[in-house]
């Protein structure tokens, strides 16, 4: 498989298994980023102890992207330059990874990209702003609308199958998994036996010990 078409670009299909794989892979990156932050805090003096874990999350963990843009929480996020650094390196690889696949993964749905705004963009800002909107009953329909789109964005990308065959997009990706698992057959299922046996016909001699009597 090319890793720098799965996990960059943008075109093509891929289905639910490698939407998963790389939800795995960033989680296990994401859990490699944060202890290595950690290190760097205890040598700075800002952390006492190490927390391991890794988290899986079906944004990717990208929580921190939304609250770059709010300036109530932007600020705690340079304290630490170091830090700050790395985690807004491994912060853009990760929305990199999530856009592509994503993307990859709405067009085997045979759905445009653009579906990934109000599946990813407007649940994650609602959630980032949502306590500072009026705490009145009128914002219930609005509150309701995001879940749904959040569900149904879940649900169309890491559980539904895509469409069967060509689409718009691009081949189906399953089918090229069956097509390339067809054709690496074994070399003894591969053997052709009639090829191989010579079938040398009879000589028109007669056998030996068989002469006929000369003068008879």
């Amino acid at each position: 498989m090319d890793w720098t078409w799965y996990l960059f670009r943008f075109d093509g299909r891929i289905n639910r298994a490698l939407l998963w794989q790389a939800l795995l892979i960033v989680a296990l990156a994401a859990g490699l980023l944060e202890i290595a932050a950690q290190f760097i805090g205890i040598l700075a003096g800002t952390r006492s102890t190490l927390k391991l874990g890794i988290e899986l999350n079906f944004d990717f963990g990208l929580d921190d992207l939304f609250k770059l843009v709010d300036p109530r929480t932007s600020h705690s996020l340079a304290a630490d330059l170091a830090t700050s650094i790395l985690k807004a390196s491994g912060m853009a690889l990760f929305f990199w990874i999530y856009l592509a696949t994503a993307i990859k993964r709405l067009h085997d749905r045979d759905s445009s990209g653009w579906w990934i705004v109000p599946f990813f963009f407007v649940p994650g800002l609602y959630s980032q702003f949502s306590d500072l909107l009026p705490n009145s009953t009128w914002m219930l329909p609005f509150s309701l609308t995001v879940l749904v789109l959040w569900l149904w964005g879940l649900v169309e990308m890491f559980c539904r199958p895509g469409t069967s065959g060509h689409n718009r997009f691009g081949p189906d990706p399953l089918l090229d998994i069956e097509d390339s698992s067809a054709s690496a057959t074994s070399p003894a299922q591969s053997w052709d036996q009639q090829r191989e046996i010579e079938f040398v016909p009879p000589s028109a001699s007669p056998p030996g010990g068989m002469h006929v009597k000369r003068g008879a």
